[in-house]
């Protein structure tokens, strides 16, 4: 289901060519808060907003009907019946016209790593001064990639001292690594966190692999030793 943006772009009274922004946030309040300060820009245009991620979807289908897609999608993460991680990685599929800026409260590179392989331009944390807000949309509608400073900073960081051992894990590979140590197996580990006994099997995996071991007894030691679990009787 591909479709192009809009081919009749508008423009602002200086003759620029209009942003036209989708807002997701499953928070009203939020979503008025910045179209109100998007809004007073010549150069940007919120043309819809959504309340979660597949609410979002519906209505780029309907305006991609009429050839009226938006230029940047602004979307949270946490909403639900479609979370925006899940959003992005189906936007850009199905809308490669479409650029994706990620605006959350959360800024743990597990969720900015898995954002930014979804095909996400920008990723900003709630806290960003609107001027910020401002230069993702526009950098992310000229094709370009705009990462909030502490965010940049902290794959700047991963990039020149990546991390080893247990820091190398993420907050799921951690939670897996006490399960396989509490002697859980893939099946029963995958019901704990309510994933799939496939999803839990890669992870264990990719624990096994980051941890440079080859068995899960090996695991479990390398928990006892990080203080992870209790020592097994």
């Amino acid at each position: 289901m591909n479709a192009p943006s809009s081919s009749s772009a508008a423009r602002s009274p200086e003759g620029r060519e209009q942003v036209r922004v989708l807002i997701v946030d499953d928070h009203a309040v939020v979503r008025r808060g910045i179209r109100a300060y998007l809004e007073v820009l010549d150069d940007l245009q919120v043309v819809a907003e959504a309340g979660d991620g597949q609410e979002a979807l519906d209505r780029l289908e309907a305006m991609a009907a009429h050839g009226e897609l938006p230029d940047v999608v602004l979307i949270d993460l946490l909403m639900p019946k479609m979370d925006g991680a899940a959003a992005t990685a189906r936007i850009t599929e199905c809308f490669p016209g479409v650029r994706v800026v990620v605006l959350t409260s959360f800024g743990e590179m597990e969720r900015v790593h898995a954002a930014l392989a979804n095909g996400a331009s920008g990723y900003l944390l709630k806290d960003a001064e609107p001027p910020e807000v401002i230069t993702a949309i526009r950098v992310a509608a000229r094709g370009d990639v705009f990462l909030d400073p502490a965010v940049a900073r902290r794959l700047t960081q991963e990039i020149v001292s990546p991390p080893t051992g247990i820091g190398a894990l993420t907050t799921r590979e951690r939670d897996v690594l006490v399960l396989v140590a509490s002697g859980r197996s893939n099946q029963e580990i995958a019901d704990e966190l309510v994933i799939s006994e496939r999803t839990a099997r890669t992870h264990v995996s990719n624990v096994l692999r980051k941890l440079q071991l080859t068995s899960r007894t090996q695991a479990a030691l390398v928990a006892v030793r990080a203080g992870l679990v209790p020592p097994q009787n």
